[in-house]
């Protein structure tokens, strides 16, 4: 990578500088006690650690360190103190260097004991950073990437730890899903190995969600995708014939290719993408009541042709709603934001100024009825009361991942394949159906563990008995919106859809059918034979809930039914009457299907996830920028190693994390 674009992406990210392995060793002569190291060149403003080694047994007492001019006699002429260490048999290896910002380049480390010189670095590069730092507000970016080391552990005292010991550290992972997975994969990748994945259900992978029907193998391919379905990957802009990578969903790529080589000896866990067809031209369309002359539901290609087939209900006030929406649109549109290429170049830079500019306080609806003053009705009639309570910020990332020419790719086989992958890494350190055996017991079965990184969703966390957190963080616990979702999978006994006059070969289409919202055909072995599997009725928000408290055997009859009234009676002659059933507010394991943050909620919760309290570590796509995107939950992942790395002052530990998986994609 660029050193000068490394640079620039560590003053906001983490401030760890990229560095080279190698360390500088000390500068020793015939009197050094202690030997010092750091990085050979490390950038003002920054963290490092600073290697210590005593070369004579028998110094104790107090030792300080220092920087400044390689040729000082005494602490009093240095630039600034380090650290104070207690030199005993426990004598720490690593001390945490938070590098001011007017570290001057070419001054030595020093030890001291007492004021007698006890050993002395060789001279260290400093590089200046390429933004300067001018205050706190500058550097605490907690909108932009994630939060800001050099604040986070300015707030507390640096620790100063014997390597071996914080590495045995015991961490406790709450929840299986791909968030706890992946914090297990990372803390192995930097030595640490003393976690334990503790998951309340009988199965690893949380949202994502693979249903293998009819108790199929990956290999038959009758299976529903529950949960994550699919992976924005570019989009294209045809006018200017150009496509943009999105690079946040790079992580899911990268994540994949690391899996398959630790798994090169198990071909049965490689993980393969295939494309993925999210529009396709004969699904159902929505139409707002209206029929084909048959009485059939149209295809979206019937629609494109005649838009007249698509019921538009007349608004209260045609110029005030065209007034309205346009309204909208020049407010996200004032900080080049809503332009798509933006959010897909750089999600965490298109956050920052969606922040800065109030797109995380303003729905749609308030920001029209309230900023600008438009009556109940046209807001209304424009954004939803009832389903737009989430901020303008969502509208501007759903712009990329819903794109009209985005392209999508998904996994052979199931999802469920990425989470399968970490099987062999994750034997003996596992436990599965953790709950309270009798659930009358008073006092429940207990082990103590040094952190705990909780990944199961606030909608979960909310029932547990807590410590007393910071009021931020209790409030984001207990009142985080979170979206409602129900699927229904239905296994036929063929791929009909795929041989009617109008084929249809993926994609997902919408029926404005009661109950249920989109109709979705497998991308995946296409023109196959033996059974198929397609997902029925695919529901969100407030209909879901509705949906949610019917009981099964009357919702599968209602997605029946509207599926014979798209595809005619061979959908019930071809139904073999196996289906599953996911509604995410009625399972334990979930109790709402993804976070959905109301406008304002984010802004006042992201800091508070940011710090560790009573030794805990909130991660989960809940904690993230965008929601519902397993990109979200590796992002947490890695956010919540990196702070628990700087919480035990294992600062290269957390670099070598930054470098391999944020600063690869992510260029500010």
């Amino acid at each position: 990578m660029d050193p000068t674009v490394w640079k620039r992406a560590v003053t906001i990210l983490l401030a760890l500088s990229l560095c080279s392995i190698c360390l500088a060793r000390t500068a020793q002569g015939n009197n050094d006690l202690i030997q010092l190291r750091v990085a050979t060149n490390i950038t003002a403003g920054s963290l490092h650690n600073i290697h210590l080694e005593v070369l004579d047994p028998k110094l104790h007492g107090n030792t300080g360190v220092f920087y400044g001019p390689c040729d000082i006699a005494n602490p009093s002429q240095s630039h600034h103190k380090i650290a104070e260490i207690q030199v005993s048999s426990t004598f720490p290896e690593r001390i945490v260097w938070i590098t001011p910002s007017d570290a001057v380049s070419g001054h030595c480390l020093h030890a001291f004991s007492g004021s007698s010189p006890a050993g002395k670095s060789a001279p260290v590069s400093v590089a200046t950073p390429i933004q300067r730092r001018q205050s706190l507000p500058d550097v605490a970016d907690m909108f932009g990437p994630w939060f800001e080391g050099v604040s986070y552990m300015e707030g507390k005292d640096p620790p100063i730890q014997v390597v071996e010991r914080a590495k045995k550290s015991s961490v406790a992972i709450i929840g299986g899903g791909i968030s706890g997975l992946f914090t297990s994969l990372l803390l192995d990748s930097v030595g640490m190995h003393n976690w334990h994945i503790v998951e309340s259900s009988q199965r690893l992978g949380g949202r994502i969600f693979t249903q293998y029907m009819n108790g199929s193998s990956p290999e038959q391919y009758q299976y529903s995708e529950m949960g994550a379905m699919r992976f924005p990957i570019s989009i294209t802009y045809l006018e200017q014939n150009e496509t943009i990578e999105i690079q946040d969903q790079k992580m899911v790529l990268q994540l994949a290719e690391v899996l398959n080589r630790m798994n090169c000896d198990h071909p049965e866990l490689q993980i393969c993408f295939i494309d993925f067809i999210q529009r396709s031209p004969n699904v159902p369309a929505a139409t707002g009541g209206n029929r084909l002359p048959n009485g059939r539901i149209p295809t979206a290609a019937q629609v494109a042709a005649v838009p007249e087939l698509v019921y538009v209900p007349a608004p209260p006030n045609a110029t005030a709603a065209k007034e309205a929406q346009a309204a909208i649109d020049a407010y996200t549109r004032a900080y080049d934001i809503h332009e798509m290429k933006d959010v897909a170049r750089n999600l965490f830079k298109a956050h920052k100024a969606a922040a800065e500019n109030g797109l995380l306080s303003w729905s749609e609806a308030g920001y029209l009825r309230h900023a600008l003053g438009y009556d109940a009705n046209t807001t209304d009639y424009v954004a939803s009361f009832a389903v737009d309570t989430g901020p303008l910020w969502d509208e501007i990332y759903d712009s990329v991942y819903f794109a009209a020419t985005t392209k999508y790719t998904t996994i052979d086989k199931g999802i469920d394949s990425l989470t399968r992958a970490f099987g062999p890494h994750i034997t003996n350190r596992t436990t599965l159906g953790r709950k309270r055996d009798d659930p009358m017991q008073v006092t429940p079965e207990s082990r103590d563990y040094d952190f705990a990184i909780v990944t199961a969703p606030f909608s979960q966390v909310r029932l547990w008995d807590l410590p007393r957190y910071s009021p931020a963080l209790s409030r984001a616990i207990n009142t985080l919106n979170y979206d409602s979702s129900c699927k229904m999978a239905m296994v036929f006994k063929s791929r009909f859809w795929e041989h009617q006059e109008n084929p249809i070969f993926g994609g997902c289409g919408r029926m404005d059918n009661p109950g249920i919202g989109r109709v979705c055909y497998p991308s995946y072995n296409i023109n196959g034979t033996g059974p198929g599997v397609l997902i029925g009725s695919y529901i969100s928000q407030a209909p879901a809930r509705s949906t949610a408290a019917i009981c099964t055997e009357e919702y599968v009859a209602l997605v029946l039914r509207a599926l014979v009234e798209f595809h005619g009676p061979i959908a019930r002659d071809e139904y073999t009457g196996i289906h599953q059933r996911l509604c995410f507010d009625c399972n334990e394991n979930f109790a709402g299907a993804f976070a959905a943050p109301m406008a304002g909620q984010q802004e006042v919760y992201l800091p508070a996830y940011y710090q560790t309290e009573f030794k805990t570590i909130f991660i989960g796509e809940h904690t993230g920028y965008t929601h519902a995107w397993v990109f979200s939950a590796l992002d947490s992942a890695v956010r919540g190693t990196v702070q628990l790395l700087l919480d035990l002052g294992l600062i290269d530990e957390a670099r070598t994390i930054v470098t391999e998986w944020m600063g690869r994609w992510i260029h500010l």
